[in-house]
This record gives structure tokens, sequence and C-alpha cells, in this order.
């Protein structure tokens, strides 16, 4: 609605002031709106008005009577009349009778009384200037919000830039919430997170509106409706503690309209709500002390992490893409992670799922204290009905301990695919020893012990293009059974049998030593793992 000055504003000025202005009754209403002044000497004026006027009389045809003038203020009131001003002049000049003021006080109609005689039209002419010149500079600051905007949509600003003008230009608390009243992305204007979003979802069930855009006076929210072409997907909150100001409801539409735009030209890429829960689980991966607002800002998107049992997992394609077609793989990864999310909310589950690498989607479940861990993961893995390897962490209580919980999800998942298994899931007990060694596989003892039992091995393979490396793999992954090593290596025995005697000769040690075979099994495990790694890290 446009911007029109209230009455005490109107009474400020200097044409008023030279009239000796005296608010008699009715100071309740002091801050209505005047949309317009209007001089009328007739009693029964009210018929002629729309709403908002400042009727100006000198009260030569009002009546005199008290029952004439309660009449003639309640019709005023009744359309919505913002104030009445006397002239103490022509028919009164002392002061108002009782019956008129009496009637102001309880309809809340400012009564004003001019103790000196004043020209109505000037009065009329200044008012009129001060609507305009609110309307002018209501006209700039609209401007100025729609050229912001639309440069933040032609730049594809994300939503959390857009939020964040939206509380620069209205100084306001805003929050983006799916219509399912999950909260997106949220900027609190410097306030508390904890306190915005505290009942986040059960507030905002409260608060329904049948237009597109409105304000509901009740819970101070400022609501517009989010989406384009007929797929309305959420809703843009601002706080507003009284009546938005049309600048904040021009702010508001814009702010709705960017992020309408932004999600059509993302479809292609994660959609919010993973944006949300990936932005979570990162901050989760990346310190061993969550951000303080962590638990605040993940309840409000439906997930409690408070007085529950955490169970980081996580979920990678059974097949690989070549590195060379990261496209495909970044597509594989979105259709997992939202497999997944499905997958989660039929298994009846609440979950944090998202991509924080790219090799695999990671999910931070959240189950009640009696809940059954197996049962959960067992409905977890039907119902994802594609072919991943699916990886569960210890089951933790704090969200502190969460970053242990995901990142033993992820090695065990990378130690599953060497692995294969027909079991639904895999835990760290599932995959042993390759389990250890994953969980292991930065730290540099492990890695210099690696090169310290096989780089003689290495180095003769590389100078002489032989392949006793492989040889020694089939023995170890054999068990010592040198005829079925043989075979897996399509040798002759004899043949094979020389080429163990040359790794032993070149290691200097007796494959016939259980320690020694195990030494060099777990040296090989640590080179196949640190060499299925790379390609994800460079």
């Amino acid at each position: 609605m446009p911007v029109y000055p209230t009455v005490s504003e109107v009474l400020a000025l200097p044409v008023f002031r030279h009239g000796a202005p005296t608010v008699v009754a009715g100071a309740a209403g002091l801050s209505s709106r005047v949309r317009w002044v209007h001089a009328a000497e007739v009693a029964d004026i009210a018929g002629l008005l729309r709403g908002g006027e400042l009727v100006l009389t000198t009260g030569i045809a009002l009546p005199d009577d008290p029952t004439g003038l309660t009449r003639y203020v309640d019709d005023l009131a009744d359309v919505g009349a913002a104030g009445l001003v006397v002239e103490l002049v022509r028919h009164w000049s002392d002061a108002l009778p009782p019956a008129l003021a009496s009637a102001a006080e309880r309809r809340g109609l400012p009564l004003v009384t001019l103790g000196r005689e004043t020209r109505f039209v000037a009065v009329t002419e200044a008012v009129a200037e001060l609507i305009v010149d609110a309307q002018v500079a209501e006209l700039r600051a609209a401007g100025q919000v729609h050229e912001t905007f639309t440069a933040l949509t032609v730049a594809g600003a994300e939503p959390a830039e857009v939020l964040r003008e939206v509380t620069r230009s209205a100084g306001l608390p805003v929050v983006l919430e799916t219509l399912g009243h999950d909260v997106l992305a949220y900027d609190t204007a410097g306030g508390a997170p904890g306190e915005l979003l505290a009942d986040w979802a059960q507030r905002s069930r409260n608060v329904m509106l049948s237009e597109r855009t409105g304000y509901h006076a009740q819970a101070g929210w400022l609501v517009t409706v989010v989406g384009a072409r007929g797929n309305d997907w959420g809703r843009l909150v601002l706080l507003c503690p009284s009546e938005p100001a049309h600048r904040h409801v021009v702010i508001a539409e814009r702010a709705a309209s960017a992020l309408a735009v932004h999600r059509l030209a993302a479809r292609d890429r994660e959609g919010l709500e993973r944006h949300a829960h990936r932005t979570l689980l990162a901050e989760l991966l990346a310190s061993p002390t969550p951000p303080g607002d962590l638990v605040a800002r993940s309840e409000a998107l439906g997930i409690p992490l408070r007085g529950r049992r955490l169970i980081g997992v996580c979920v990678r394609p059974s097949t690989t893409v070549g590195t060379a077609h990261a496209m495909a793989v970044a597509e594989t990864l979105r259709d997992l992670a939202e497999a997944t999310a499905l997958a989660a909310r039929r298994a009846r589950v609440a979950a944090l799922v998202g991509i924080v690498d790219d090799v695999s989607v990671r999910t931070l479940l959240s189950l009640t204290t009696a809940a059954d861990v197996d049962g959960v993961l067992n409905r977890l893995s039907r119902e994802l009905h594609q072919p991943v390897v699916l990886a569960a962490g210890t089951t933790v209580t704090e969200v502190g301990q969460a970053r242990r919980s995901l990142t033993e999800a992820a090695h065990v998942a990378q130690a599953a695919l060497s692995t294969p298994s027909p079991k639904p899931f895999h835990r760290l007990q599932d995959v042993r020893l390759r389990g250890l060694l994953h969980l292991l596989a930065d730290d540099d003892r492990l890695l210099a012990f690696a090169d310290r039992e096989l780089g003689a091995l290495a180095a003769r393979d590389k100078a002489h293009g032989s392949r006793l490396m492989d040889t020694l793999r089939h023995y170890c992954a054999h068990g010592g059974n040198k005829s079925a090593a043989a075979a897996a290596a399509h040798m002759s025995r004899t043949a094979y049998y020389q080429q163990l005697a040359r790794i032993e000769q070149v290691l200097g040690v007796s494959l016939e030593s259980p320690e020694s075979v195990l030494s060099l099994h777990v040296a090989l495990l640590v080179t196949e793992i640190r060499t299925n790694r790379r390609p994800a890290t460079e």
C-alpha cells in the first residue's frame, strides 16, 4: 500500500501549527494514516468519503444537540475517517460540545481544534505535497529494490546471498522454508538463530494466508509464496513486529522472484534441500567441534539431533565412472542423493543427506533411542532400489561424535568396494583388516611401512618390466597355496615357483614364514588402498 502520513505528522506541518491545534479527544488514533484532507460544511458528509480522510470544518453546519453530534462522529468513524479538525472561530469559539468530544474518544477518532482561523486550502495543499513527496520517495526506494534484486537474479545469486540482501534492505530477519515448513535457509539480521528457529514448523503451520503475499498480524509475519510457472515450492517469511511498509512488501516479492528464478536455473544442480543438508554435513566433517547453531539449524530442517542415536552412512555406486566423465559422475551422485533421501523418507527415518565429496553420498541418520539400528539400515538398503554399497559407521549419541561415525562409514564403503559381498550394508567389523587399513590410510607411518616392505620389489618390477608384485599378490590372496595362486596367475607351477624364489631373493625374506607373509600382505593392501584413493584426491 502507498505510504501516507499519520495524523500526528499532518498536525506537525507549519500550516497546522499556525492554527494552534489541540487534540481534545481520540488521541489513540493519532497514528492513523491520512489519505486525503477534505473540507466540508455539511452534517451528512460521511456518505461522500472513502476512508482515510482528515475532515476539516468550521462547525457551522453541525447540529448542537448531543444526539446529532454523536451520530455525526459515529458516521465518520464507520467509514474510516482519519480524524476531525474543527476551527473554533465561527460556530464554537471556546470549546467543543462535550457530546462531540465524548463520541470521538469512544470511537478513537482524533478530534482536533484550531484556535486561530486557518486557510483550509493551504492545509489541503500542504498535506497533498507531503503525500506526494512520501510516494515519490517510496517509488524511488522500490526502484532501488528492483534494481538490486534484478542484479542478483542475473548474477545467479545463491539463496544465502538473496536472504542476506533482504536483511540488509529491510533490517528484518528472514526465513526461506518449504511448503512442508522445513527451513531451507535463513538470515537472523544479527539475532540469535536458536530464538528465530525455535518450534519453527509448528509456528509456521499456524500462519496460513489465502493470498500469495500477505501479513499475519498475530504472528508478525510477512509471507510471500515462492515458485514459478505454477510450481510453488516454498514460502519466504519476513518477521515484522508491526504492519510492514510497502517497501518491505516489494523486497519480499522481489526476493521471492530471485529465489524462484535461481531454482529454475539450477534445476540441473542439487536442490535447495540437498544444498542445506550438504552444508550441515560439511560443517560436521570439517571440525571435531560443530558450530553452536548447527543443532538448531538441523532441527529447523526437520532433523532432530539432540537426545538421538546418530549413525553416519556412506552410499557409493557399486560401479565406477571414469574420471574423464566428471559430469556423468556428478549427475550419478545427484541422482543417488535424491534416491537416498527418498529411501530415508520411505524407511521413516530422519536423515541429513548430501554430497560432500566427488565419490559418495553421505547421510547422518537420526534415530530414537529405542530404534533397531540394523532394522533401519536394512529398510534403507531395501528402499534404495539401486546397485550401491551402503556402509555405516559407529552409532553415537553426541553431535560432536557424528564426525567420527561419518568418517568411519566412508572408509568402510571404500573397503567394501574391494571386497564384494551380498550383505545389504557393511559395518567396520565386516571389512576387518581392510577396513582398519582404510581408517589408517593417511597415517605416514603406515605408508612408510608399506614402502619398506615392498619398495625393493616395486623397484625391480619397474626396472626390469617384471610382474613380481602381481605374483606376490596372488600368493597372499590364496593364503600361501602355491598351486591355487599359480592357477589364478595363469602360470605353470614351475614358472610360478621360480617367481616366488625371485621374490624371496629381492626382499630377503622367506615366504615360508607366516609373519613375513602377513607383513607383505598388509603392505600389499596398503598399496592397493593408496592406489584406489589417489584419483579421488587429485
